[in-house]
């Protein structure tokens, strides 16, 4: 009985001794950024960015869907329209 005792306080210390471990890396500073210092270098740059790549990746997927339709569609760089087919 008292090894079965001295066992649990044993666990009982070892499992407060990792929780101490664990809440002593546990910090707030680094999580938010420095006061007066926005995270983007300027927002309405950052936004016309990213519209600009959303319509890129809008008109990709509009070649690719005509691609996978079997249609036409236009070659970069060619000026004319070339009929694709299939793997058949």
């Amino acid at each position: 009985m008292k090894a079965a005792c001295t066992s649990r306080f044993a666990w009982l210390l070892v499992a407060n001794v990792v929780v101490a471990s664990v809440l002593g890396f546990y910090s707030t500073l680094g999580a938010a950024p420095p006061t007066g210092q926005p995270p983007y270098a300027n927002q309405v740059e950052q936004l016309d960015e990213q519209i600009r790549e959303l319509r890129e990746i809008k008109e990709l997927l509009k070649e690719q869907n005509d691609l996978l339709r079997g249609g036409t569609t236009k070659v970069p760089n060619a000026g004319t329209a070339v009929k694709k087919s299939g793997l058949h």
